[in-house]
């Protein structure tokens, strides 16, 4: 996972965010950033949250245990996250939203615009 991420240490807001199932259902994530920092031997790390309505993730976890992560962080820097690890509160109330970590397990690939609005128009959103 050597030079995948093109960002200064920062904070960056997430413009977009859609957790996806292998069937392209998908729930979307609110409130998301992303925020790139330096690690152990002075390697990039990136870590992100956002807010989640956990019964909807719940639902989409029936569809798929694998779920990927799409991020819109503006203009070209759009990218697929494949499988990351994610954490995420316990209610599961209609309605409640709560907070989701994720980490990547892999490097992100960025996808072209054109790429990221053809996955989206496909999502089945819960």
């Amino acid at each position: 996972m050597n030079d995948w991420i093109p960002f200064e240490n920062a904070t960056y807001l997430v413009e977009e965010a859609f957790l996806v199932a292998n069937d392209d259902t998908a729930v979307s994530v609110e409130r998301t950033s992303i925020e790139v920092y330096t690690g152990k031997g002075g390697k990039k790390r990136l870590k992100g949250s956002g807010l989640i309505q956990n019964a909807l993730m719940v639902e989409l976890l029936e569809e798929s245990d694998d779920l990927d992560l799409i991020l819109d962080l503006g203009g070209e820097f759009k990218y697929l996250m494949k499988a990351p690890k994610i954490t995420s509160g316990k209610f599961f109330l209609p309605n409640v939203k709560s907070h989701l970590r994720f980490d990547p397990i892999a490097p992100w690939n960025r996808i072209s615009a054109t790429e990221f609005a053809k996955r989206v128009d496909a999502l089945k959103l819960l």
